[in-house]
């Protein structure tokens, strides 16, 4: 059985780091990506070598030109090809229209879609070269949640609206590669401790009550969504997006 090689970025923590756990194992092989948080990475990258996976890790900050494509060479180098990428990057920015100058705005653009463009362009040829082929991209629920009683997230809402598009017009373009292209959007997820969030611990709790399954989400929930995207059993699913938020109303 041949070894499955994954790029995960952003899995130094919270749902990228549950996601390479869930994975792990014999035959598979990880790219450990986090922007600055080291002993994450290294700690994620420990348990996966601890369930029998090959684990490496790498540091970039995908607002910077040539990050994604560089993340995907140290991939290919590493792992030697790609089945599986998975952008899962990302931060969520509550910046108000009055403070939200371009160059902040560019910043999540450049993260989240921009950096998920680079990264599928330089992915392209080793995932078709790969076996059961699969990109998944992590948007949100801001995306699509614009209500009075909930937060706005001005920023965050058009890059995951961007990274959304881009999936479904790569879903057609890359469908004769055998690639399959789709996104989860998860709801309210809880943050590791002492994670940095946008919201208050009163906010957190006044929209955990509007979730009609009366809890906040996991990491590990959006997790296993994420494990069949990327799984051979999913191949005929392409250019979707699957919301993982425990029936909220947005």
């Amino acid at each position: 059985m041949s070894t499955r090689r994954f790029l995960v970025t952003g899995s130094g923590s919270g749902i990228g780091a549950a996601l390479v756990r869930r994975l792990a194992g014999p035959d598979t092989a990880f790219l450990v990506h986090a922007r600055a948080n080291e002993g994450g990475a290294r700690a994620v990258a420990a348990d996966l070598a601890a369930r029998g996976a090959t684990a490496e890790i790498a540091l970039a900050d995908l607002e910077d030109p040539g990050a994604a494509a560089g993340l995907v060479e140290r991939a290919a180098a590493a792992l030697r090809g790609l089945d599986v990428l998975v952008h899962n990057a990302g931060f969520a920015d509550r910046t108000p229209l009055g403070e939200l100058d371009p160059a902040r705005f560019r910043r999540s653009l450049d993260v989240v879609a921009t950096a998920f463009l680079a990264l599928a362009r330089a992915a392209r040829p080793l995932l078709a070269a790969g076996g059961d082929p699969r990109i998944v991209a992590t948007s949100s629920f801001v995306a699509h949640s614009f209500r009075t009683d909930a937060p706005v997230f001005l920023a965050s809402a058009a890059a995951k609206a961007a990274l959304e598009a881009l999936v479904r017009s790569l879903a057609l373009e890359l469908a004769p590669d055998r690639i399959t292209v789709n996104a989860v959007a998860p709801g309210l997820i809880e943050k590791d401790p002492g994670k940095h969030t946008a919201m208050s611990p009163a906010q957190w709790q006044a929209a955990a009550e509007r979730v009609p399954l009366g809890r906040l989400g996991r990491p590990v929930d959006v997790a296993a969504a994420i494990a069949f995207l990327v799984s051979p059993e999913s191949g005929y699913i392409t250019g979707q997006v699957l919301h993982v938020d425990g029936g909220l109303v947005i």
